[in-house]
């Protein structure tokens, strides 16, 4: 159950992270793995990131590295600050329920 849930839930911790600053995918699963205490599936990331972009919630750029191939950071947007701090009410409401 947990797992499910976990992975269902995956977008407001990485829009949580991506508030404080831009992160690549392996960055985000590796910060949520540290903060949360969780790490979200390679894919199971990358398809919430995708659904993320194609809504206006995140934006994508390509940064170069030096001596390495570019990596595509996210960055979180206006909209996707209003959709975290929805989803945090939300959640905060069902928890309110469940108690």
């Amino acid at each position: 159950m947990k797992k499910k849930t976990t992975a269902e839930l995956v977008w407001p911790y990485f829009l949580k992270l991506l508030k404080e600053r831009p992160m690549y995918g392996y960055e985000l699963r590796q910060e949520t793995q540290k903060r949360f205490g969780w790490k979200p599936p390679t894919v199971t990331s990358y398809v919430v990131l995708y659904r993320l972009q194609r809504k206006g919630y995140v934006t994508k750029e390509w940064r170069e590295q030096r001596g390495k191939p570019a990596r595509k950071y996210y960055k979180i947007t206006k909209k996707g600050e209003k959709l975290l701090e929805e989803g945090k009410k939300y959640l905060k409401e069902l928890y309110s329920k469940l108690s």
